[in-house]
């Protein structure tokens, strides 16, 4: 039974937020406890959180960089909401502030795949071969809802605890769509380098199948430590995709079993219509693990992490610009001065959500740039590696990146008007 303060406060509070503007759900910011930064991105942040529950992932979304494009928020508001699958992150609650959405999910505190992966003293194909299985299963869930993910990738595979038996989970449904119909296709360009589907790259319009192209990456990654397709531009990855030259290399795939190889070749399909679906992959003989081999990953796994981490001084940079980006678009004045929800020092914050290290509970608003709110340069420690030079050719690829897919883009148009006149004039 509620006390008599309790119904007097929450009237109040209600009332405040009316005067300040703010929608009734404002309210349930005062639950949670902010802490460290875990990620930023185009439309805004996610923040850990201490809630009700216990530890929660909180996604934070500037609504002046959705203005007009509302509809992708409550898309993927109605899509958590409706996801309830052992291997898909879980929603727990969402609300709003004058000029903020927040999105609430479960918190996955187990590791990215890979990094768990190269903590382990051994994973052999048979792991390998159960671990995708369950991700599979959450995307064939996906798929029978009418759900296409378009961003699967190794980084958005978690597990959810550190227990050695914990569930892995799929996580980020920022740029996830639901089908409105079974025929339905969708155009924009959606997806991470490198693992998006040739169709995709072409704006030739995609479903499903594009995640099941993806698992095909990701599966032959995980097998060898490298990537199919390695090409650095687009028009070069779109020529690579197209063509699927997919090979196994001697050295790395002798010891790995044909049944794998076979699995990975029903999904690296160009056409998308050859694509095996998630329920044809489910039934493949591999995920079985009876043919399996117990030939060790770990080796070409902790090499492909090796070079990963190599890049993690520049991804420090580019992440602390997206703060610094978001930061200056903020409207600070919902909160009290210094509570902002975008990190104040974007270079700590991006070198913690890098480095896995909590930056110190709540925010930080006048620590020196690339210190730890206890004062430690512990941003130099992290980035130690971003070599000037690196950044300078991090800089030219990403504008090299930027005018080769404008060029991709001017040709397919003018492609498709010389075929339209063609057909035309027949």
């Amino acid at each position: 039974m509620l006390s008599v303060a309790a119904c007097v406060a929450e009237p109040v509070s209600n009332m405040l937020n009316k005067l300040h503007g703010q929608p009734d759900s404002y309210d349930k910011k005062s639950r949670y406890r902010f802490g460290r930064t875990l990620g930023a991105g185009t439309y805004g942040i996610v923040r850990e959180a201490e809630g009700p529950t216990g530890k929660v992932a909180v996604k934070i979304i500037l609504k002046k960089n959705v203005k007009g494009n509302e509809q992708m928020v409550y898309d993927e508001l109605e899509m958590l909401q409706r996801m309830k699958h052992p291997h898909i992150v879980k929603f727990v609650d969402w609300f709003e502030s004058r000029d903020k959405y927040y999105i609430v999910t479960q918190l996955a505190t187990g590791g990215e795949l890979f990094d768990r992966i190269c903590e382990q003293g051994r994973f052999t194909e048979k792991d390998a071969s159960q671990t995708i299985r369950q991700v599979l299963e959450a995307v064939d869930y996906l798929h029978d809802n009418n759900v296409v993910h378009r961003d699967l990738k190794p980084e958005n595979l978690l597990y959810l605890t550190s227990d050695q038996h914990s569930d892995l989970v799929l996580a980020d449904f920022g740029i996830a769509k639901m089908l409105d119909s079974k025929d339905e296709v969708l155009t924009t360009m959606a997806g991470s380098f490198g693992y998006a589907a040739p169709e995709v790259m072409l704006k030739k319009g995609h479903g499903k199948p594009v995640d099941m192209w993806s698992m095909g990456v990701i599966t032959y990654t995980l097998l060898c430590g490298y990537s199919p397709f390695r090409s650095e531009n687009l028009q070069d990855l779109i020529d690579e995709c197209s063509n699927a030259r997919v090979v196994f290399h001697e050295r790395y795939w002798k010891d790995v079993s044909d049944d794998a190889k076979d699995f990975i070749g029903h999904l690296l399909q160009p056409d998308a219509d050859d694509r095996s679906s998630s329920k044809e992959a489910l039934r493949h003989p591999w995920l079985s693990g009876d043919n399996a081999t117990d030939h060790n990953l770990l080796p070409e796994i902790r090499a492909y992490m090796a070079k990963a981490r190599l890049r993690r001084g520049i991804e420090i940079i580019k992440l602390a610009n997206r703060i610094e980006n978001l930061k200056m678009q903020e409207d600070e004045e919902d909160d009290a001065p210094g509570q902002a929800d975008v990190p104040a020092d974007a270079k700590a914050a991006a070198g913690a959500a890098l480095s896995g290290v909590d930056a110190g509970a709540g925010l930080a608003t006048s620590t020196a740039a690339g210190s730890a709110p206890g004062g430690k340069k512990s941003l130099s420690k992290i980035a130690k590696g971003a070599i000037f030079r690196e950044v300078v050719l991090a800089k030219v690829r990403e504008m090299k990146q930027q005018e080769q897919t404008l060029k991709v883009e001017q040709e397919a148009q003018s492609n498709a008007a010389k075929r339209k006149s063609f057909q035309e004039g027949k």
